[in-house]
């Protein structure tokens, strides 16, 4: 995944990237082997000139407390990267604040391609489902599913049975629990406590 690890000085690269993962951004010593499992061109980065500015961005700017869960981000640029995605939104509709929350919620959103992933799911959910943009600023996971395996066929599927459910109940559960609840909305022949059973764990996968 990363060769040039092979050739970096210890001294002056690999070893003040280690120390700046686990000082500075609060990476343990556990999870350390993960997160360069994850992304090792960390090892490769200047602590300086990358991989602190990257970091000072990811807390002040977007407002991220706990840069350790996503470390794997200070990799990437904050100009060709960060930026333009935060630009991205910015022109179909997001406030600049509304924006940051959504990537502070789920940073994720910073590694996706805009012309493969953003923009088609984001014309899809506008175009195609007529839903409110709030809606992406509450649950902005919705990018992170596949939009042909799992997006289109369950909004088909609710069109089908005439049936809104919300975005996190309608792309997070497993197949099984996404088809039951349908069933749930759609008929009334199940005993109200078992209806009242699977509302209540609907609720509680939410929150």
């Amino acid at each position: 995944m990363c060769p040039e690890i092979l050739t970096a000085p210890i001294s002056t690269t690999l070893r003040p990237a280690v120390t700046f993962l686990l000082r500075e951004v609060h990476v343990t010593g556990e999870n350390l082997p993960g997160v360069l499992r994850r992304r090792p061109r960390l090892l490769t980065k200047c602590v300086d000139k990358h991989l602190r500015p990257t970091l000072y961005f990811l807390q002040s700017s977007i407002g991220i407390e706990d840069v350790s869960k996503c470390a794997a981000l200070l990799s990437c640029s904050v100009e060709t990267k960060f930026i333009p995605r935060l630009d991205y939104f910015q022109r179909i509709g997001f406030s600049r604040r509304d924006a940051k929350v959504m990537f502070r919620r789920f940073p994720s959103l910073f590694c996706y391609s805009i012309e493969e992933n953003l923009e088609p799911k984001f014309n899809y959910f506008v175009v195609e489902m007529g839903r409110e943009m709030m809606e992406l600023n509450v649950f902005p996971q919705y990018f992170s599913f596949s939009l042909e395996k799992r997006i289109k066929p369950r909004y088909m599927m609710c069109v089908e049975k005439g049936v809104c459910l919300s975005l996190p109940v309608m792309l997070k559960s497993h197949e099984s629990r996404f088809r039951l609840r349908l069933d749930v909305c759609c008929t009334s022949s199940m005993p109200l406590f078992d209806r009242i059973n699977v509302i209540a764990a609907e609720w509680t996968e939410q929150f």
